[in-house]
């Protein structure tokens, strides 16, 4: 077997025989190891440190790996989760899918080397997400990427600041505006609300805005409300002590406390319950929290963040939002504009993602041609930031040549709604031109210079066309 880096891999499982066993065979491998024989020892564990990669157990007492996965999703998003379980049914691989495991093992490890190079594979992808290369000791180096529109939960302190505005790539107005208000209410104690599109960089303000406060020394927490069940959220924000309920074997602290003297971060703000944000509600108003199934109350200090994707105006209009919690939060705005709001930072954050991508593969440096920057410009971009961000790892790792072309991402890019039956004349003329189109593109077998030469234009128009139509190779 080739020689390897070295990762620092969790593994999560109750049967210490096979713990013992993957710590072997990671260990003959220079691996570092971590274990945890319950969920609740793997959420400590990702609490202290990062992790290359996480060795799951499905079966184990208490919370069960499922349920466990979502959380480890949650908590530490970048970390890739490989599913080792003696459950090998087609139903629990593809419930592991569906909640972000990397790929599913089955147990008994009867092939060591299999598992490894699952391994190699999965500690890829980790670090491809944080964009970070290979440190010397074998972990990952540097804070994550902000211009992806992520932060790690962690502590800034000064240096982090400097990265935290320096890695928001963009100097297009929507931008700068952006940078002077997380430099005008950074300072401050008040909460701050962050409004957005999905994918569009609230993550990364809000860490900025941590990195610039006077916390930045301390822990910068964050919750999705949207990714946690309803019945989970309260236990996830105001914690729980032991026997609270099912599954429940030791206390735990929610992240209300664990970002005490720091700053907690709340996204998806819009997706909280009723019952939970009258509860969140109070102990904005008082600092005191008590934790599920506790009695005693606990004093907190605590910055608030909160970001949505909603407008919580209209929804506390239609009584989904209590109006005195959106005035509490809704202290300090913040705007994050949209991509296709930033047309000029279009072209260098694609070669800011391509370049950091082919640098994580191991690849010579690779370039859009002038074609594939007009065809981003022109895009519509429904995932913003975020989907910038994946159709650059996806063209790093699936175009073969040096240069990136219209040719190879318009296959990937979303086609914009198309026009109702009752459009008018417009719609039908623009539906005729889209048959023709896809007619000429067809018999060319999709040969765009043979294409334009029998619809009688240029190469450059039928391009513009195409991407006007959002026409691809399906």
């Amino acid at each position: 077997m080739p020689d390897r880096e070295h990762f620092a891999v969790l593994t999560v499982d109750d049967d210490a025989r096979i713990r013992r066993t993957l710590r072997g065979v990671l260990e003959d491998e220079g691996h570092e190891t971590g274990e945890a024989s319950t969920a609740s020892e793997a959420y400590a564990a990702l609490e202290k440190r990062r992790w290359d990669a996480v060795l799951l157990d499905l079966t184990m007492p208490g919370e069960h790996g499922l349920d466990a996965l979502l959380k480890i999703r949650e908590q530490a998003p970048d970390t890739a989760v490989i599913v080792v379980s003696g459950e090998s049914t087609l139903e629990n691989a593809v419930k592991a899918g569906q909640r972000g495991a990397f790929d599913f093992v089955p147990k008994p490890i009867n092939d060591p080397e299999h598992l490894l190079e699952v391994l190699h594979e999965a500690v890829k992808v980790t670090r491809l997400r944080r964009g970070t290369k290979p440190a010397p000791n074998g972990g990952v180096a540097g804070p994550r990427g902000i211009g992806a529109g992520g932060a790690e939960g962690s502590k800034a302190g000064a240096e982090g600041s400097n990265d935290a505005m320096a890695s928001i790539v963009g100097e297009c107005p929507a931008v700068e505006r952006m940078r002077e208000q997380i430099r005008r209410v950074a300072p401050s104690n008040g909460r701050v609300l962050i409004t957005g599109e999905n994918g569009a960089g609230k993550e990364l303000a809000a860490f900025a805005i941590h990195a610039l406060s006077k916390r930045s020394g301390g822990a910068f927490v964050k919750l999705n409300c949207a990714a946690i069940p309803k019945d989970l959220l309260e236990s996830e924000l105001f914690g729980y002590e032991k026997g609270a309920f099912t599954g429940a074997v030791a206390s735990k602290k929610g992240r209300l406390e664990l970002a005490d003297g720091g700053t907690l971060f709340l996204d998806e703000i819009g997706d909280l319950a009723l019952d939970a944000q009258a509860k969140l509600l109070r102990a904005l108003e008082t600092g005191e929290i008590e934790r599920v199934g506790g009695t005693r109350t606990a004093k907190v200090d605590v910055r608030l963040l909160a970001a949505t994707n909603k407008d919580l105006a209209a929804a506390v209009k239609s009584g989904d939002f209590r109006e005195d919690l959106y005035f509490r939060l809704n202290v300090l705005p913040v705007a994050v504009p949209p991509l296709r709001e930033r047309k000029a930072d279009i072209g260098p954050l694609a070669s800011h993602f391509l370049a950091r991508f082919a640098e994580a593969e191991g690849r010579a440096p690779m370039n859009l041609t002038d074609d594939a920057r007009e065809l981003l410009e022109e895009y519509h971009w429904p995932g913003n930031v975020r989907e910038m961000r994946n159709l650059m790892e996806r063209a790093v790792v699936l175009v073969k040549d040096d240069e990136v072309t219209a040719a190879d991402l318009n296959p990937w890019l979303e086609s914009p709604p198309e026009e109702g039956e009752d459009a008018g004349l417009k719609g039908k003329v623009a539906r005729s031109e889209i048959d023709s189109i896809r007619r000429a593109l067809d018999a060319a077998d999709w040969n765009v210079t043979q294409a334009a030469a029998g619809l009688g234009i240029d190469r450059t128009n039928l391009h513009r066309k195409m991407r006007k139509y959002g026409i691809a190779r399906r």
